[in-house]
């Protein structure tokens, strides 16, 4: 059965954006509140404010509220440096991607940073375990170890996403993943396991969530949408994703069929209006409360990440001189009744001296009610919604050759997106992945599945210029095999003391 989640509090314990630098390893690090292993964690009350400790480590402006979203899409042909931008970003828009980045470094220790923390949790519950009496201390117990064991494979399925090779069984046994750590403060060897060891540690770490998490459907009747906590649903859904990564078919289709049978989550319409002038899609993305929202990282005004839409605005209440604007191409996506457009994007002239016009990203114009607190363009970012999981079952149907039932999932999609839509997407062999791909980008369009989907798909891309883009990256042609989409393993890693660590080809 869920818990409640009372318990929990969101803090500004643990916030970092780790810049690992320094000739230690970020796999070496204790979390964040560490105390002495031997006074640490004794009680549930101790166990609990871990917890706390893990769910604040996603605050980090590297992870989802900055880097981890941003530039896996800013990376590739989504957006466009405007001239007079402020070079934020520069070197990753422009392919000039080195093992010594800084955004690249940060995303690497922070998501080991979260392994530590759930590791640090795990090592020490057995000796909580032994002094629980009551089944609601159980209760607790074992989801808060869930939420651990969740936790540790999110942050591994991110490292695989962006630091290891497309997933390739043929190929998977061989290929390098990542450095695997399941224990706290421990003397294992910093190797990297092979992609095929990383996916099964994701999947046996999902495995154990979903079973501590496990909701008692007989007794439970509350809401869990919009949530700022795990539960078995986001374990489901993580595993739909990486089961769509290393193209397991079925398995992607049971799992995401599990998120959207389940009755728990609604596709939050952009059609019907849920309070004056504003419809239930426009409320997700203004106040970050909605039906579809699987998992979000909690904000409060005083405890809260890094600002996902300062590159695109940069307003200081005068003017706007965004760092990047949407491609062209882009744009030209949306039909004139898709409903998205107007809640993505608005048109603003901007401040700069050559009075750039332009549809900017309004999407991440930040939530309203920090925004009257004078806190600008925060929003609370959403890793998993409901959306993404009609986008996996519908390409994963059409991998299987189920055309029908993959053009009902974009059908449904649409519907909840589209001033009225019809009961059928008609797709085949030759036109569903197109019809897939582009949903993709319409639905889920700066939130950090690009360079992921183009690598899955093998595809490259390129960009030509576009009004006022910046000349040095605006004409660039990338290969599908440019060494490039996969990132560089720090450098510091490579040269920590015992590090055994395999270099990516993009450590050139």
């Amino acid at each position: 059965m869920i818990k409640n989640k009372i318990y929990h509090a969101f803090v500004s314990v643990a916030m970092l954006v780790a810049v690992g630098i320094s000739a230690t390893s970020c796999l070496d690090k204790y979390p964040d509140y560490a105390i002495p292993a031997d006074k640490a964690i004794n009680t549930l009350d101790e166990m609990d404010q871990a917890a706390i400790g893990l769910y604040a480590s996603f605050l980090s402006g590297a992870l989802y509220s900055g880097y981890l979203t941003l530039l896996p899409d800013l990376q590739c042909d989504l957006a466009y440096a405007v001239n007079g931008y402020s070079n934020i970003y520069g070197n990753i828009w422009r392919w000039d991607i080195l093992a010594t980045n800084s955004e690249i470094t940060s995303v690497y220790a922070s998501l080991y940073s979260v392994i530590a923390n759930a590791n640090f949790m795990l090592q020490y519950a057995p000796r909580v375990e032994k002094t629980l009496i009551t089944d609601d201390e159980f209760e607790q117990f074992n989801q808060i170890c869930g939420e651990a064991y969740f936790a540790r494979a999110l942050a591994y399925s991110e490292l695989i996403k962006l630091y290891c090779k497309d997933y390739d069984k043929d190929t998977a046994s061989t290929n390098p993943g990542v450095v695997l750590v399941t224990k706290y403060n421990t003397d294992e060897l910093m190797v990297r396991a092979s992609l095929e060891e990383s996916y099964k540690r994701v999947i046996d770490d999902l495995d154990m969530a979903i079973k501590l998490m496990d909701i008692d459907e007989q007794n439970f009747s509350g809401a869990i949408y919009s949530s700022s906590y795990f539960n078995e649903y986001t374990a489901y859904a993580l595993r739909a994703r990486v089961a769509l990564y290393m193209k397991d078919y079925k398995t992607a289709i049971d799992y995401a069929s599990k998120v959207i049978d389940s009755g728990y989550y609604v596709l939050s319409p952009a059609n019907v209006e849920y309070t004056s002038g504003m419809s239930y899609f426009t409320y997700m993305w203004q106040y970050d409360e909605a039906t579809e929202i699987i998992w979000k990282i909690g904000y409060t005004i005083n405890s809260y990440g890094g600002a996902l839409g300062q590159p695109f605005f940069n307003y200081d209440y005068r003017s706007m001189k965004p760092d990047y604007v949407p491609a062209e191409w882009v744009l030209g996506l949306y039909d004139s009744s898709d409903l998205r457009y107007d809640n993505y994007f608005a048109t603003y002239q901007t401040g700069y001296d050559h009075g750039l016009q332009w549809p900017l990203l309004f999407k991440y114009f930040g939530n309203m009610s920090f925004y009257n607190s004078n806190i600008l363009h925060t929003s609370m970012p959403k890793p998993f919604r409901l959306a993404e999981q009609y986008l996996i079952r519908a390409e994963a149907y059409a991998m299987n050759g189920d055309y029908s039932l993959a053009g009902a999932d974009i059908a449904t999609l649409r519907a909840a997106r589209y001033v009225s839509y019809g009961s059928s997407v008609s797709m085949t062999k030759d036109t569903a992945m197109e019809i897939i791909e582009q949903e993709r980008v319409k639905e889920l369009y700066m939130e950090g599945f690009r360079l992921m989907d183009l690598k899955r798909w093998g595809k490259g891309f390129e960009r030509k210029p576009q009004e006022q883009s910046l000349e040095n990256g605006s004409s660039k042609k990338i290969e599908a095999d440019n060494v490039f989409f996969v990132w560089p393993i720090p450098k510091h890693e490579l040269e920590a003391p015992g590090s055994m660590i395999t270099p990516n080809d993009s450590n050139i």
